[in-house]
């Protein structure tokens, strides 16, 4: 029985261990990036609508496991329509980072999201760090003619993500269904980047190590 209990121990510390192994191969370098645009540009503006866009071609996971291959990963909210959420998400962002904008010439923002990839509750319990994973394109138009103002830019809106005690304590001071503090906090950071891009906030591009898609 001891030798049959020792082979299972070992099996299991085997397991893990390959299971980190595969988790580190997934790790790098994530960012926060754009072209920054001029202040003296943006406040001439005033944004009349934002259009988001969440293509039917992105793939799409519900697997519980470290780094599911999947362009949308978001286990923050109950089971439903993974990409009617993520446009809720980035349409509220952009709309709280563009209300600043008071000029006279108006535009429209359209965004298309390439990525948005989640932590899975497998990630925050087992993993040593994990990362929201966010890309899109950003675009202002005339709001009249549909002429482009700036070009597509792309955007990396990455966020190191709480795995851990850190989870366990943004769950104790949000409350509510767990995971459920990754939605505002996402929101939030969406809404930063999106105001460093437009000269409207700090410039917060930088760059981390973690573990992730």
């Amino acid at each position: 029985m001891r030798a049959v209990i020792s082979i299972s121990r070992a099996a299991r510390g085997l397991l893990a261990g390959l299971a980190l192994t595969a988790l580190a191969a997934c790790g790098g370098v994530f960012s926060v990036d754009y072209p920054p645009m001029s202040a003296d540009v943006s406040k001439g503006l005033r944004v009349s609508a934002v259009n988001v866009s969440v293509p039917e071609s992105l793939t799409v996971s519900e697997a519980n496991v470290l780094v599911p291959s999947a362009d949308i990963v978001w286990h923050g909210e109950p089971d439903g329509d993974r990409r009617a959420q993520v446009k809720a998400i980035m349409t509220t962002a952009a709309r709280a980072a563009v209300a600043p904008m008071r000029g006279t010439r108006r535009v429209n923002l359209n965004i298309i999201v390439s990525q948005f990839h989640g932590e899975t509750e497998a990630a925050i319990l087992r993993s040593p760090s994990a990362v929201h994973s966010i890309r899109f394109t950003a675009q202002l138009v005339d709001a009249s003619t549909g002429a482009a103002v700036t070009p597509p830019v792309p955007i990396s809106a990455d966020l190191a993500a709480y795995v851990g005690d850190a989870a366990l304590e943004a769950q104790r001071r949000h409350g509510g269904p767990f995971m459920s503090w990754q939605k505002p906090r996402v929101t939030a950071h969406v809404t930063s980047v999106l105001k460093g891009w437009l000269g409207l906030g700090p410039d917060i591009r930088g760059s981390f190590n973690s573990l992730g898609r």
